[in-house]
């Protein structure tokens, strides 16, 4: 059987930890601030962890 193909487009936009988890930037950070409170705007700042539900499908898109 031949090897699995590391998605190009998910390998650009996640990034594997050293402890098996996956983080990404946040959603909802490209526009329209202006209806998003300082609150909103602060935390969508940096990464996030994806959650455990999303782990299986997005780790075999990123295995080599």
């Amino acid at each position: 059987m031949p090897k699995q193909k590391t998605n190009r487009a998910a390998a650009k936009r996640f990034r594997k930890t050293a402890n098996g988890g996956i983080k990404s930037a946040h959603a909802y950070t490209s526009h329209r601030f202006h209806g998003k409170t300082k609150k909103q705007r602060r935390q969508l700042r940096g990464t996030h962890m994806m959650d455990h539900t999303n782990l299986k499908t997005y780790k075999k898109l990123l295995s080599k």
